[in-house]
C-alpha cells in the first residue's frame, strides 16, 4: 500500500493547489474521499469497472485522480472552476471527460444511475461492477432508499455503493438534521450486504472492509467508510464551515505544509 500512500499525498497537494487558485470551496469534501478515490483507482477497480460520484461537490477530488489515472490531460486541471472550462465545480454532463457519464451534484441521484448502470451489464457480454461514492447527506433523500430498493430487488451482485460517513454536511452535524443512525442495519434491512471501514483514510482498513464480502452473495454490498471532513489539514478537520470556504494564502500554505509532512 506505499504506492498509494505516495499517490494520495500527490492528489491532495494537487487537489489544494487548484482549489487555492481557483478561490473555491467544498474543500473538507474533497478531503474526506480522496483516499476512498485512490484505493478504488489505482487498487480495487478493473479497467472496465464503472464509478459513479453522486457526492459531485467533491468533483475536484475526482479529477485529480481521473488525471493520475491518465483520462484526464493534467494540463487540463489548470483550468478547473475558470470560465469555459471541461472541469467545473461538479462533474460534467454529456461524457466530455472520459470515466465521467454523469453530472452529479444534487444529492440523492447517484445510486439511482449507479443501479441503472449496473442493471445494464445483463445486457452485453462484458461483464463490469459499479462503484457508487455517497455522502452521508444522499442518504436525507428518499430517492437514495428507492434506489437501494431496486438493487436489492434486482440482485444487483454487482454494484457497490460506499458512504462517505463524515458525519456533516451542508447545515451542520447529520444526527442533528436527520438522524442516520443506526445506518448499517438500514442498509442491511434494505437487503444489502453492508461492512464498516472504521478508518474510511487507510488504505488497509478499506481492503478489509471489502475484503468482508462474500463474493457467492446476490446482494448489492455497501462500505460504510468512518471519514473526517477536511482530513489532514488541523483546521478543517470536523469544521463544518469548510464545506463552503475557500482558502487564503496563510490557510494555503499551512495546508500544504501539513499534508507534505504527514
Amino acid at each position: 500500500m506505499n504506492d498509494l500512500q505516495v499517490m494520495r499525498k500527490r492528489c491532495i497537494q494537487n487537489m489544494l493547489r487548484l482549489y487555492k487558485n481557483a478561490n473555491a470551496g467544498h474543500i473538507g469534501a474533497g478531503l474526506s474521499c480522496i483516499d476512498i478515490l485512490v484505493y478504488l483507482y489505482f487498487f480495487r477497480m478493473q479497467k472496465t469497472d464503472r464509478f459513479i460520484l453522486s457526492k459531485g461537490h467533491a468533483a475536484l477530488a475526482w479529477y485529480v485522480v481521473l488525471a493520475e489515472s491518465g483520462k484526464i490531460n493534467p494540463d487540463l486541471l489548470d483550468t478547473f472552476y475558470q470560465e469555459g472550462t471541461l472541469l467545473p465545480a461538479h462533474p460534467p454532463v454529456g461524457g466530455t471527460i472520459d470515466g465521467i457519464t454523469f453530472g452529479t451534484g444534487s444529492l440523492g441521484h447517484g445510486l439511482s444511475l449507479a443501479c441503472g448502470t449496473a442493471l445494464s451489464c445483463r445486457y452485453t457480454d462484458k461483464p463490469f461492477d459499479v462503484y457508487c461514492l455517497l455522502s452521508d447527506g444522499d442518504c436525507n433523500a428518499g430517492s437514495t432508499w428507492e434506489a437501494a430498493l431496486f438493487a436489492a430487488h434486482h440482485k444487483l451482485q454487482n454494484l457497490y455503493v460506499i458512504i462517505d460517513r463524515n458525519r456533516l454536511q451542508g447545515f451542520g452535524n447529520t444526527e442533528e438534521i436527520l438522524t442516520l443512525e443506526p445506518l448499517k442495519k438500514k442498509w442491511e434491512s434494505f437487503g444489502f450486504q453492508v461492512a464498516v471501514a472504521e478508518n474510511g483514510h487507510n488504505f488497509n482498513s478499506l481492503h478489509a472492509a471489502f475484503g468482508a464480502f462474500d463474493n457467492q452473495s446476490t446482494k448489492p454490498a455497501c462500505i460504510i467508510a468512518q471519514t473526517v471532513k477536511g482530513h489532514g489539514v488541523s483546521f478543517m478537520e470536523n469544521k463544518m464551515e469548510w464545506h463552503y470556504l475557500p482558502m487564503n494564502e496563510e490557510q494555503y500554505k499551512q495546508a500544504l505544509r501539513e499534508i507534505t509532512e504527514s
